[in-house]
């Protein structure tokens, strides 16, 4: 892990295309600004491991789902 310190309104380059900014720092929170393509996908940690989780639980469904179906009982 790259570990980087900036003060309000320095920020980083990552690749060509993303830019992230320090907007505020407001005691123990930071905003941050990211300037990205609309085709990069930018969520908070949390919600990027729900929507995996989800995505995990959908998927095993389906392939219960289909064992159910091949092998009826």
């Amino acid at each position: 892990m790259l570990v980087l310190s900036r003060k309000k309104n320095e920020g980083i380059q990552i690749g060509e295309d993303i830019e992230i900014t320090v907007l505020a720092i407001e005691g123990d929170q930071i905003k941050l600004g990211i300037a990205a393509p609309k085709s990069v996908d930018i969520y908070r940690k949390e919600i990027y491991i729900d929507i995996q989780q989800q995505n995990n639980e959908a998927a095993n469904v389906s392939l219960d789902l289909l064992e159910l179906l091949k092998n009826p009982k």
